[in-house]
């Protein structure tokens, strides 16, 4: 058996930073990504990085075109998985539907949807079947990577929020009714995290009043990564457990912008 963490969403941004922690920890890698040439890409770049550890790369859509989670997706890479005899003994749910621009009395129902079903559904279904197969292999462990916005609003983004919101419950249920098969199930809440986005970006990023947090630093994927890993590696009596990984921002009532 070729035990190996999956993480969704993994071929940018802080997806990347989350696989190459665990394979330089030595750990097998299976990732996934909406696009079949970067999940090739991807996988090329990893297997180069890191030859002594195995990386499997998968295509993946959330939702069909009806709206629907891809659950026939999900089906035929976990049965690929089990006739490879690779077992997953961790998820990290990284990918999501950032909901941006989500104007209350302009987008239509079908955007809110689209958004908490990839967000929260298709999740879910990505937990059915791994912890099937963790129950079968004596446990493993599942993290969220989730949002400080879940407990603050940030304006044009409340699909986004909704989805966030009913991911911890989601992750609270799944901890209790997981725990007695070994399975521990947390969520890391990044607050604004250094992507791409920053260099595409650079006026909105200057000024944005979340990056003014009480320890004067915003996160990068690394800083993330580094939650996902102790949840993984180093919290074995931990579930239903939330780390917050945003500088603070979550703590203060609004951000002390200095004067220039």
């Amino acid at each position: 058996m070729i035990r190996a963490v999956f993480v969704t969403g993994a071929c940018v941004n802080t997806g990347v930073a989350i696989v190459e922690k665990f394979a330089e920890e030595g750990c097998n890698v299976v990732f996934s990504g909406r696009n079949a040439d970067k999940v090739a890409e991807a996988k090329q770049r990893y297997e180069k990085k890191f030859p002594s550890v195995k990386i499997f790369g998968y295509a993946l859509s959330s939702l069909t075109g009806s709206g629907e989670v891809d659950e026939k997706s999900l089906d035929e890479m976990f049965a690929d998985l089990d006739e490879n005899g690779i077992f997953i003994d961790t998820l990290v749910l990284n990918a999501a539907d950032q909901g941006l621009n989500m104007k209350i009395f302009e987008n239509p129902l079908s955007d809110f949807t689209r958004v908490v079903g990839a967000n929260v559904f298709w999740n879910y279904a990505i937990c059915e079947r791994a912890a099937l197969r963790m129950k079968q292999n004596g446990g493993g462990s599942i993290t969220f990577i989730n949002s400080n916005t879940a407990y603050r609003a940030i304006p044009d983004r409340i699909a986004y929020e909704t989805s966030k919101g009913a991911q911890l419950g989601m992750m609270r249920g799944l901890a209790l009714d997981l725990g007695k098969y070994g399975i521990r199930v947390n969520a890391v809440l990044p607050g604004m995290i250094i992507t791409d986005r920053w260099e595409k970006n650079p006026d909105f990023y200057k000024s944005v009043p979340s990056r003014y947090t009480p320890l004067g630093s915003v996160a990068t994927g690394r800083d993330v990564a580094d939650a996902v890993w102790y949840f993984a590696a180093h919290a074995a009596n931990t579930t239903g457990a939330e780390l917050v990984v945003d500088g603070g921002n979550t703590i203060q009532l609004y951000p002390i912008i200095p004067k220039e």
